[in-house]
């Protein structure tokens, strides 16, 4: 959780909100691979990359 109060911190004073989207997308993409590794859709997803 400090991880994440840093980042923000240091994104709020420097006025890096550009890096915000570009997290969020890593985040998702995570996701989406870890949450569809064990099923049916898996083969379809990898595709993608």
């Amino acid at each position: 959780m400090d991880f994440i109060k840093d980042l923000w911190g240091f994104m709020k004073e420097r006025k890096k909100f550009w890096l915000l989207p570009s997290i969020l997308i890593l985040l998702l993409f995570g996701a989406l691979i870890i949450l569809t590794s064990g099923s049916a859709i898996a083969p379809f997803i990898y595709t993608l990359f």
